[in-house]
């Protein structure tokens, strides 16, 4: 069991993550830029979990400071500054960066032409961390409001630390109720991360929740 934070985890899918997370037995703290809001969501996560939730609400780098794994699941506005500005608490630890950098017109939802990706952006502001992309394309209605484990989805985890890498595909079965799978190097965040905008246009079109799911490599994880 691990001390996670999730950072931007009053937003739908930062606490949808949270909820899974607890529901799995982690200790897990909410963090925001008002920690009132935070203790609030935490407040409303552990009501849905049920007895023996351990969730709590603080600012930002509270929450980071205290964790073992650290979820950045923030907007991409503000993302360089808010990560620069936790560094110091991310040295050492392993964070998932689940963030898409899009954009919308109206055509709808885009992935942004960028140098690097979100997770990139990341590592590279904080350099003493191990940044993992990870959890891009769970919705975060059905992290929320779906019972049991979302079976029918896989969780793709890339990085450049194996040992970050494993950790987090050994989280994912509080999501998927099966571990996750090895997509590569953290480069392949700038593939992954756009994904998340042919889904919601999915979505969109056929009024579903839609997910990605890989074939042909069952228990080879």
């Amino acid at each position: 069991m691990y001390r996670i934070a999730v950072i931007g985890g009053t937003g739908p899918q930062g606490r949808g993550l949270a909820y899974r997370m607890a529901l799995a037995g982690h200790t897990v703290t909410i963090g925001s830029r008002d920690a009132g809001r935070a203790a609030e969501k935490a407040e409303e996560i552990a009501a849905k979990v049920g007895n023996g939730a351990v969730i709590s609400g603080t600012d930002n780098a509270s929450a980071a400071a205290d964790a073992d794994v650290v979820i950045l699941a923030v907007p991409w506005d503000g993302h360089a500054e808010l990560v620069t500005s936790l560094a110091p608490s991310l040295s050492g630890k392993t964070v998932i960066s689940c963030v898409n950098p899009l954009a919308f017109d109206e055509h709808g939802p885009y992935g942004l032409t960028l140098e690097e990706s979100a997770a990139e952006e990341a590592q590279r502001l904080a350099p003493e961390a191990a940044v993992v992309g990870s959890f891009h394309h769970v919705a975060a209605l059905t992290l929320w409001k779906t019972d049991g484990p979302i079976s029918h989805e896989d969780v793709l985890v890339c990085g450049d630390d194996q040992d970050a890498k494993d950790l987090v595909m050994d989280l994912a079965p509080a999501v998927t109720g099966k571990r996750g799978i090895d997509a590569g190097a953290l480069r392949l965040a700038r593939q992954l991360e756009p994904l998340t905008a042919v889904l919601i246009n999915i979505n969109k079109k056929y009024k579903t929740r839609s997910g990605v799911a890989v074939t042909g490599v069952g228990g080879k994880a």
